[in-house]
């Protein structure tokens, strides 16, 4: 089959990411973030408003309306970010997400880094910077490797 790529593994699961943060609800970023282990998807999440309740989309940003910049101020926002819903819903299925990779559309704030660190994730794949790096020192402490990839192409390539 000549002329056809087929995409290495952290290419094929940022991919997956890239379409999870589809049914994000946040006006600001849509951000996908998805937990791996042994090739396998343990859980998905995107950044949005808690379940049954009002979102963005909706009711509109309230950081856009405080005028907080991005990175600063997590307090006040009505989503919850892609990491910590994959993680919320690794738990409710009794998925163990131990040693796990997460790939995800932007890289960690400090506080999804910190519940990653607990959660014994080993390994953070990207593609974008998210405003804050304090991160990186925590990631480093705990042992969790980083790895800022290119961004996916969006082009699905057929079989011929």
């Amino acid at each position: 089959m000549k002329g056809v790529r087929r995409p290495e593994l952290d290419e094929y699961f940022l991919k997956v990411a890239l379409v999870v943060a589809e049914r994000s609800t946040c006006r600001r970023h849509h951000v996908g973030a998805v937990l791996v282990k042994n090739k396998h998807i343990l859980s998905t999440g995107y950044n949005g408003a808690a379940a049954g309740v009002r979102d963005c989309l909706e009711l509109g940003c309230l950081r856009d309306e405080k005028h907080i910049p991005s990175g600063t101020m997590h307090e006040i926002c009505r989503g919850i970010h892609a990491e910590q819903n994959a993680i919320i819903q690794a738990s409710l299925h009794g998925v163990s997400i131990e040693g796990a990779t997460i790939y995800c559309t932007h890289s960690p704030c400090i506080l999804c880094a910190k519940m990653l660190a607990n959660a014994r994730v080993r390994r953070f794949v990207t593609f974008a910077r998210y405003a804050d790096d304090s991160f990186l020192e925590l990631f480093n402490e705990a042992g969790i490797e980083f790895d800022l990839r290119p961004r996916p192409s969006t082009i699905i390539s057929e079989l011929e």
